[in-house]
């Protein structure tokens, strides 16, 4: 990144470097030429080529009579689906090639054998995980991969079968937990514990989950949470949370679908038991595309209960067909079925980006941008407006955040409001009454963040 993204001092906050750059180059920060001299001191900003941006006269609920249907819509969707890599097409069209001149031998020769095609993914992962050799495994998807994950993971006694997870997290996740408490046996209302936010506070406090674990750790057989939280977008403390928990002989896990590609992680050094992801929301991989799994190293000698299938062998063993399985090391023993060439495929070709860019550099430009989001809201959208405005539900503190701010509307029906932006070119969504917002630095430009605050301001009804 340019050094000047970085601020004035080794402790800079995104607020400190705005401010900073908005005196040296002598101009406001809610100006529009702000935002253009950011994006020419953006050293990632090439990066933004690398993608393709929907134009907006392709987008189904574009108002086609009032702009110009060439223009780029202003994505800000990133956290439900990553815009497609342009490598994609190349990495597809090799795999067709190989499997059109080889065939069936396509599966050991070729560019990228489709036997062993999910490896190339594993080396960028596990730097975007923090994880060191064979603790990741591409597989699956991720609510499949929390069933499996909890398989082995989760053995409730008469004394440990809570699960403790957030209120609010993803459906899918809840319903993967609630079915496995019915399965063991246990009853929903005993065994299900959730943590919730203080009355009047929209994310969870550190301290408070804590204290539930103080109280009620000894009763807990699994602490499964959400890295980043899909609804307000709140980055958990991964590395304590689970520490503590590990302390009251908890099991912990987390669902990282909105933390990989987002935050930098380092689950082996934290001590993380399991971890499941998907791959298609920051890391660009195409709508239910492969997910994948972290298993730590701790748990490599140990005997856990598995669901078996072929592709848990070791290689070398698993065309010789035995009756028993050879289990592969670490995360690869808990793979079921071989991978989809074509999946691993585009998710490789978006890895590559990640290569490239570095995800410090990638998380240096991402608080800055959401630090930009959140300050033009703050201090241009909402004293200007006289017809609604916005409550930021995302923690203010840039280390409790990824690329998102969650917005409650007041003032006028949300669906309103989000219909009306879409008309007007933005891709964003809607959950229940609140607007999630996803400034990706890979792909979205300061100005991307400017011209929606000004659409913001300028909507009617």
């Amino acid at each position: 990144m340019n050094n000047d993204f970085h601020g004035p001092g080794q402790q800079s906050s995104p607020q400190d470097i705005l401010n900073h750059l908005s005196k040296k180059w002598n101009v406001s920060i809610t100006s529009e030429e702000f935002a253009r001299k950011l994006d020419e001191n953006d050293s990632l900003r090439n990066l933004r080529d690398e993608f393709y941006l929907p134009k907006l006269g392709s987008l189904p609920k574009v108002d086609k009579s009032r702009t110009d249907l060439q223009s780029d819509c202003i994505y800000l969707c990133g956290h439900s689906l990553g815009l497609q890599p342009k490598r994609v097409r190349t990495f597809i069209d090799t795999w067709l090639k190989d499997w059109a001149d080889l065939g069936v031998y396509g599966h050991t020769y070729g560019t990228n054998p489709f036997a062993y095609c999910d490896y190339p993914c594993i080396p960028t992962l596990k730097k975007l995980l923090g994880a060191e050799d064979n603790e990741v495994g591409v597989m699956n998807q991720l609510t499949t991969n929390i069933h499996f994950m909890m398989v082995s993971f989760y053995r409730p006694t008469s004394e440990r079968f809570k699960i403790l997870y957030e209120e609010r997290a993803f459906p899918s996740d809840e319903y993967a937990f609630r079915s496995q408490i019915r399965y063991h046996g246990y009853k929903t209302e005993e065994a299900v514990l959730t943590i919730k936010s203080r009355e009047n506070e929209d994310y969870i406090r550190t301290e408070d989950i804590l204290e539930l674990l103080e109280q009620q750790g000894q009763s807990i057989a699994l602490v499964f949470l959400s890295g980043v939280q899909y609804f307000t977008g709140q980055l958990f403390d991964i590395e304590t949370i689970t520490r503590t928990a590990q302390q009251y002989g908890c099991v912990v896990g987390w669902d990282l679908a909105h933390a990989v590609g987002n935050i930098p992680l380092k689950l082996h050094d934290w001590n993380v038991d399991f971890a499941t992801f998907c791959s298609y929301k920051y890391l660009n991989s195409g709508a239910g595309c492969v997910g994948g799994i972290f298993v730590h190293s701790n748990h490599f000698n140990k005997e856990y209960p598995k669901f078996d299938g072929w592709w848990g062998n070791q290689d070398e063993t698993r065309f010789q067909m035995n009756t028993e399985i050879v289990r592969g090391l670490g995360a690869n023993g808990f793979r079921i079925s071989n991978p989809s060439i074509h999946q691993c495929a585009t998710l490789a070709a978006s890895l590559q980006i990640f290569e490239e860019a570095g995800i410090e550099n990638l998380r240096t430009k991402s608080k800055l941008l959401t630090q930009y989001l959140e300050y033009l809201i703050e201090h241009e959208m909402n004293p200007s407006s006289t017809h609604f405005k916005i409550d930021i539900l995302t923690p203010t503190d840039p280390e409790q955040r990824g690329a998102q701010l969650s917005f409650r509307i007041i003032g006028v029906d949300v669906r309103q409001l989000f219909t009306e932006l879409e008309r007007s070119g933005v891709c964003l969504d809607v959950r229940g009454n609140v607007i999630r917002v996803a400034p990706i630095p890979l792909y979205n430009s300061f100005m991307d963040v400017y011209r929606f605050v000004l659409l913001l301001q300028t909507i009617k009804f």
